[in-house]
């Protein structure tokens, strides 16, 4: 700013990178809420969706660590992350102390490129299902097609910079 310039102006000024900075947030917040809207349909639910981004943002956290991280009950956590384990999409290891007592698991979530991979075949087994529904309702039809029209594949963005 000048010499010249006012009070107001500077308050003016104050005000509008007050603003700016309001709305960037706003959008930040918007982005966030974009992704776990599409997480949640992904992993099946909003809380799962939290965790996984929780840990892809602050990877080996524990139960406690993520519960406080994403304000959701340490319970809803821990069953989350024991279903979430069982079907591969996070990985645990015990944390290593020096002292005596309980060591937490510390939990991870897998790459975002392997959470894509892993359902491609379950939702391209779906749309084949569909493209085929004739096939199975028809009844008088003997010979039941297991054709599998549809077919996905999913290239990571870094495979093609290689070549």
């Amino acid at each position: 700013m000048s010499s010249d310039d006012t009070p107001d102006d500077r308050e003016e000024s104050g005000d509008v990178r007050e603003r700016i900075e309001q709305e960037a947030d706003r959008a930040v917040e918007q982005f966030d809420e974009g992704i776990v809207d599409l997480l949640a349909w992904i992993l099946d639910t909003d809380t799962r969706a939290r965790i996984y981004v929780s840990l892809r943002q602050n990877p080996e956290s524990t139960s406690d660590e993520i519960s406080a991280a994403t304000g959701l009950y340490p319970s809803t956590v821990r069953e989350a992350l024991a279903e979430l384990h069982d079907e591969g999409k996070v990985t645990r290891k015990k944390r290593k102390s020096d002292g005596a007592g309980n060591n937490p698991y510390e939990y991870s979530a897998i790459p975002p490129s392997e959470l894509v991979n892993n359902i491609v075949g379950d939702v391209q087994s779906e749309l084949n299902t569909v493209f085929n529904l004739d096939d199975h309702l028809d009844e008088s039809n003997d010979s039941v097609s297991d054709s599998e029209p549809v077919t996905i594949s999913v290239e990571d963005a870094d495979d093609e910079d290689d070549e």
